[in-house]
């Protein structure tokens, strides 16, 4: 597939603009915030799109434009794509596992519980890129799409509980679109269920309000501590969908390749 420019996107992204609020909001953060990009089949009058950022694809038009072999960069993603492009993912990599998900909208105002002594919550700023990387590699996947610490403190996007300098609970947005702005949430491991994070979903939820957009917020069936955190931060099921992680390419693609 072929890397799209600023301008070439402009002819397609209206191929996003009716999607649900999780692949819409991915859709413009890739083209806004420079971590993502868009692909296509051909640079003019193209067939298929996709969209990556972080490690999520979207793919949208014709599977029969694209051969295998044009989405072996996209392994180890997470891909939402219409049910015509499974049989080419099947043939594009040697894995293809299904995960069941919900997407929640924010709808109920909540107010932000009280922290415990001694913690502040507060808007990150660049100053505090390095806290945010002492979070150490578990931690990646909530800045990944912005392209790593320093882009997410940078971005005005994020809130943090602090304990002196150290980052206790992180929220912040992980895809931004012009409409919702999808919410993304971590706490350290031993001070989980303190009420940290909520704290810190209540104040970005709040930011994004006051920014004229939706909250809104994806995640597995399964992923029963955030479904219970999205719900008392005041947010409500909108949709179930499934995506699919993509294992490696497939050893006939990957000969293609070699």
């Amino acid at each position: 597939m072929i890397k799209l420019s600023h301008e070439q996107v402009a002819a397609v992204s209206h191929w996003f603009t009716a999607g649900p609020p999780g692949a819409t909001a991915l859709a413009e953060h890739a083209l806004v915030s420079g971590a993502g990009h868009w692909w296509a089949d051909r640079p003019i009058d193209p067939r298929a799109v996709a969209v990556a950022c972080a490690d999520h694809l979207l793919l949208r038009g014709e599977p029969t434009a694209l051969a295998p072999l044009a989405l072996a960069p996209f392994a180890a993603h997470y891909v939402q794509a219409p049910a015509r492009f499974m049989p080419l993912l099947g043939h594009a990599f040697d894995l293809l596992v299904p995960w069941e998900r919900m997407a929640y909208v924010h709808r109920v105002p909540v107010s932000a519980p009280h922290p415990s002594r001694g913690v502040t919550v507060r808007r990150l700023t660049p100053k505090d890129a390095p806290a945010v990387a002492a979070l150490g590699p578990e931690a990646a996947w909530v800045h990944a799409s912005w392209g790593g610490p320093a882009g997410l403190t940078a971005s005005g996007h994020g809130w943090a509980a602090f304990e002196k300098d150290r980052v206790l609970a992180l929220a912040c947005t992980y895809f931004r679109g012009s409409r919702y702005e999808d919410v993304a949430s971590l706490t350290v491991p031993e001070l989980r269920r303190q009420r940290l994070a909520l704290a810190c979903v209540t104040a970005l939820c709040q930011d994004i309000t006051a920014r004229g957009h939706t909250p809104s917020w994806t995640c597995s069936r399964d992923n029963r501590p955030s479904r219970l955190l999205a719900w008392t931060a005041g947010f409500r099921l909108e949709r179930e969908y499934v995506h699919y992680r993509t294992g490696q390419p497939a050893r006939r693609v990957a000969g293609l390749a070699a």
